[in-house]
């Protein structure tokens, strides 16, 4: 039997439910609340019947969101949230409470330590490992161990995780394995083939793609067994028990810390992620041959990018990705290159706190968006003073190499 593939399955995703009026799209649904006719099915929907009843806990344009969303990680389920923080937060918040303990990679997003920073003021115990090495993954492991989390690929430094054994101690642990796919995307790659229970995607980046709208979501990929996890609520420990944890997810992260992503940037991502494959084709291609070009500049000290042979986990991004390798580098410049001078010499880059853009943005790590957790976490996450990161955009690939090229001999000439 033909099996559509993953554009056609995304583009034709609206009309596999019924949709308003004949439109291709599924239009927005801006209306905070939603009434019906009959007060008892007002009711059961309260009870968990399939509908809407207020805004906060989604809409006809989020659920049409989180179809596409699903369809791409191929997830029993997923849930959409107003950013990727906000998905993240809702993950941890909600399956974790005081006295657990987590197991985190220590290679993870600003925010995301950030955040990680707070739970542990709330008393859940956090143990952060070098996840390219899943034996300290397994030593981390302790009886009040509850949840793995990791990135694919770290941002900013392109460390990639040995996700694949992850899972299996996840799996012989019994224990939720969360696993951040913002800097892959499902079209690089599926979590779920390594046993991952939840899988993160900040919609904001890659999916969404164009700069315009901030999101995220969370995936149950079914691979996890909820009906042993000691921290689902009562109140929501009915039916199959593969819908108990994102259930949870939902009601806490939605309903109850209101974290609901709005229509307007919800269509606007659904849209976006119509054309996520076109784009990612394009960002890894820019970004392996801005790496290797840089690779061989007398300007640049080291390129961090999975897609280089010289990458400390360069085989197993290509077991886990193929001959995808994503769009983001880390550049730590030569000594006497100023990482400042540098960026203020590009032309077409831009200096800006955002990935997974259309165009390429760049801005120097340690002294922005890694200055609030110190020069000791940031010497532990591997974050020299001079690493550029920068997010490859789909450029004519000649513009950005020629565009790197003299900003960089400006600053060795200059």
């Amino acid at each position: 039997m033909h099996q559509n593939g993953f554009t056609t399955t995304i583009l034709h995703s609206d009309r596999q439910q019924s949709v308003e009026h004949g439109a291709v799209h599924k239009p927005m649904h801006p209306s905070s609340e939603f009434a019906y006719d009959d007060a008892r099915e007002l009711a059961a929907v309260f009870q968990g019947k399939a509908g809407f009843t207020y805004a906060r806990q989604g809409t006809p344009t989020t659920t049409a969101l989180e179809a596409k969303i699903n369809h791409m990680e191929g997830g029993k389920g997923t849930v959409s949230f107003a950013t990727g923080m906000a998905a993240l937060a809702a993950i941890f918040t909600t399956l974790l409470r005081r006295g657990d303990h987590l197991v985190s990679s220590q290679y993870v997003f600003g925010n995301t330590n950030s955040l990680l920073g707070t739970l542990l003021e709330l008393g859940v115990e956090i143990t952060f490992v070098d996840a390219t090495d899943s034996a300290q993954v397994r030593a981390a492991i302790q009886p009040n161990t509850r949840m793995v989390f990791t990135e694919t690929i770290a941002n900013p430094g392109t460390q990639v995780a040995d996700l694949a054994v992850i899972g299996e101690i996840c799996r012989e642990k019994g224990l939720v394995y969360v696993v951040d796919n913002t800097l892959t995307s499902p079209w690089m790659f599926r979590p779920s083939v390594v046993g991952a229970s939840l899988v993160m995607n900040s919609l904001s980046k890659y999916i969404g793609g164009h700069g315009n709208a901030l999101g995220g979501a969370v995936t149950d990929t079914g691979l996890y067994d909820w009906s042993g996890y000691s921290n689902i609520f009562d109140a929501y420990r009915k039916g199959a028990p593969t819908s108990w944890g994102l259930t949870q997810i939902k009601k806490k992260g939605l309903r109850d810390m209101g974290g609901t992503l709005a229509a307007e940037p919800a269509h606007r991502i659904a849209v976006g992620a119509e054309t996520l494959a076109l784009r990612m084709a394009k960002h890894c291609a820019n970004a392996l041959a801005l790496a290797r070009f840089l690779e061989e500049h007398r300007g640049v000290a080291k390129v961090h990018y999975p897609g280089l042979a010289s990458h400390p986990q360069h085989a197993r991004a290509a077991a886990l990705f193929g001959s995808r390798f994503g769009g983001l580098l880390g550049v730590e410049l030569a000594d006497g290159v100023d990482c400042f001078d540098f960026l203020n010499r590009l032309r077409i880059v831009l200096m800006a706190t955002h990935l997974g853009d259309t165009r390429s943005l760049a801005l120097p790590a340690a002294h922005t968006i890694y200055y609030e957790m110190g020069a000791e976490r940031r010497k532990q996450m591997g974050i020299a003073d001079s690493l550029i990161r920068v997010s490859v955009g789909i450029e004519d690939e000649a513009d950005l190499l020629f565009d790197f090229d003299q900003a960089l001999n400006g600053c060795l000439q200059g």
